[in-house]
């Protein structure tokens, strides 16, 4: 008899396709998903992984010539010449994490033995790459013209402080320092710069990531559940009677979608004035741009709830859709793992999921300080993902009308 019903519960479960999914594929997926964005796997070696870095170069003199073509040699970089407007620029939108200036009078730095004229800038919320290339410059730096650097300064000083040596006992000196290792010492010959200095009205980055983040992953889910209304209404019968009315079947599509974009608006109000409130997390800082952004991840995240209803046809295949999508999206798109943590290939991906776009606008307001202008093509992707899946879903759900009229 155990037999039996050991066998009968296998057959009704392997029969059941949705279960199948939810069991094996899923888990499978979201294991690769999280493999890739931590290096657990790769399509390629690790030394064939490029890193871009930006440069600028104002000195003219061979020692900065030999540092830019030891950099360019490197197949682990990118070396990529822009302006210094750009090279900042790049950095303060996060397009970038690194950016190496090679200023005026570094030849004569080495002679008079004052701090070198390099300048190596760097985006603090890309942390990962950005102490990749400080590390990488500053070994290219010490390899150039670290030794070089510190024998100008002992030769300096003897030929101030010990006029009278003979010129053979200097040399000799001179060849034994230069035998001492002194590379604890040359890590500070490259200062490094965050584009963004922390102050009193920059949020905190893990902070911006948590609640961003969050914020936007229980957003879809919530937006889903509150679209399942529909389908319960369709079920029982109420969706058919209001049919019968002079109601159009796009007004009430239109009626649900004010009701979750409302919700949606109140859902990300509450949960950053909780963050104000408990964190410190500064919204007032630029209230404009909040507010637009807000709105503008409350209507893509409604419009992708409508689009998820008018696809599904009970509240069951509502929520096994939802929970598929919203998971690998929440992955892709930074709400569950900081988008600097992930390799390149992930990062590039990760532009398909509207969680980046969310993510990535409140970064650009809490954390790189970026004016309303700045913002608003974040804004715009958000509002065109809005609109599209408005405009799919509105044919969709008039089939799922029609297919219940009949």
């Amino acid at each position: 008899m155990i037999v039996t019903i050991f066998k009968k519960d296998l057959k009704l479960f392997f029969s059941n396709k949705k279960n199948v999914v939810l069991t094996f594929l899923i888990p499978i997926l979201l294991i690769s998903l999280f493999a890739f964005a931590f290096g657990g796997i790769s399509m390629s070696s690790s030394e064939n992984k490029q890193v871009t870095l930006l440069y600028t170069r104002f000195d003219t003199s061979l020692i900065s010539k030999k540092i830019k073509v030891q950099l360019d040699t490197l197949s682990t970089i990118n070396l990529v010449q822009v302006t210094l407007e750009e090279g900042n620029k790049a950095l303060l939108k996060g397009k970038n994490a690194g950016f190496l200036i090679l200023n005026e009078g570094l030849k004569d730095s080495l002679l008079l033995s004052k701090k070198l004229p390099i300048v190596f800038k760097y985006d603090a919320a890309n942390p990962f790459e950005a102490k990749m290339l400080q590390s990488i410059v500053t070994g290219v730096v010490m390899n150039t013209i670290g030794s070089q650097l510190y024998m100008h300064k002992i030769a300096h000083y003897m030929d101030t402080k010990f006029k009278s040596m003979p010129a053979d006992l200097k040399q000799r000196i001179l060849t034994d320092v230069s035998k001492v290792s002194l590379k604890n010492k040359i890590s500070t010959v490259v200062s490094a710069v965050p584009v963004v200095k922390k102050s009193s009205d920059t949020g905190n980055l893990g902070l911006i990531q948590a609640v961003a983040g969050t914020a936007i992953m229980m957003l879809l889910f919530s937006i889903s559940g509150v679209g399942g209304g529909l389908l319960e209404e369709k079920e029982s019968g109420t969706l058919s009677r209001l049919l019968y009315t002079p109601i159009k079947p796009t007004a009430i599509l239109y009626g649900k979608m004010l009701a979750t974009l409302f919700i949606s608006m109140l859902q990300l109000v509450t949960m950053f004035v909780f963050s104000w409130i408990a964190f410190g997390l500064p919204i007032f800082k630029d209230i404009t741009s909040l507010i637009l952004l807000t709105i503008a991840v409350a209507f893509s995240v409604s419009s992708f709830g409508v689009f998820l209803v008018s696809v599904s046809k009970t509240r069951q295949q509502l929520q096994n859709l939802s929970t598929i999508i919203i998971l690998l999206m929440s992955a892709i798109g930074g709400s569950m793992i900081p988008l600097f943590v992930m390799p390149n290939i992930m990062q590039k991906i990760a532009v398909i999921s509207l969680n980046y776009w969310g993510i990535q606008g409140y970064y650009d307001i809490f954390w790189r300080n970026l004016s309303i202008v700045e913002i608003l093509p974040r804004i715009g992707v958000l509002g065109l993902i809005g609109l599209v899946m408005l405009l799919i879903s509105i044919p969709l759900f008039k089939r799922n009308i029609v297919a219940l009229t009949n």
